[in-house]
């Protein structure tokens, strides 16, 4: 499926093959990923299989992990991402809205410009009425994303698999 979206400064389109080393970069960053799963980073390999998992997930449902393009430079800066959040068995049946940008364009609105655009398409182009974000904790930056998005806090619990603790912040459409 080839969906596009555009906002002031980023495209955002289904990952490529070409995507992967610009990726890799990303989940190899420490600090990127201190609060994704069990904190650790990613490998090349690892970041190979989420691209795939994600153009699969596109091909069998019509939606899943955007890959967040600068528009000025044609950088991928990240990723906005609808996914079943299976690792949280708890909050199931729903979608969740993530996102993870590379470190040296934190600061800059891309996560929540990002965000807007694919809860946009969840909302108005699939027909989602409500969406969760599950925030590691200790993860001021993405609360602080989650709340401009105008999500609340839904609930805190636990991440079973690997024991960290997450706040879930919804919205409906």
């Amino acid at each position: 499926m080839s969906v596009e979206l555009k906002t002031e400064r980023l495209i955002l389109r289904p990952f490529a093959e070409a995507d992967l080393e610009a990726f890799a970069a990303i989940n190899a960053d420490p600090e990127v990923m201190r609060y994704i799963g069990d904190g650790k980073p990613r490998d090349r390999e690892a970041t190979r299989e989420g691209i795939v998992k994600s153009r699969r997930a596109w091909d069998e449902q019509g939606w899943g992990t955007f890959a967040v393009v600068e528009t000025d430079t044609s950088d991928l800066v990240g990723f906005a991402a609808l996914a079943v959040p299976n690792f949280l068995p708890e909050i199931l049946p729903v979608v969740e809205v993530g996102w993870r940008i590379a470190r040296d364009r934190w600061g800059k609105g891309y996560a929540p410009e990002a965000a807007r655009a694919a809860i946009g398409f969840a909302f108005n182009d699939i027909g989602m009425t409500r969406l969760v974000s599950c925030i590691h904790r200790d993860n001021t930056a993405s609360i602080r994303v989650a709340e401009k998005l105008g999500m609340t806090l839904e609930r805190e619990t636990t991440v079973p698999e690997v024991n960290v603790p997450c706040k879930v912040y919804e919205l409906n459409r």
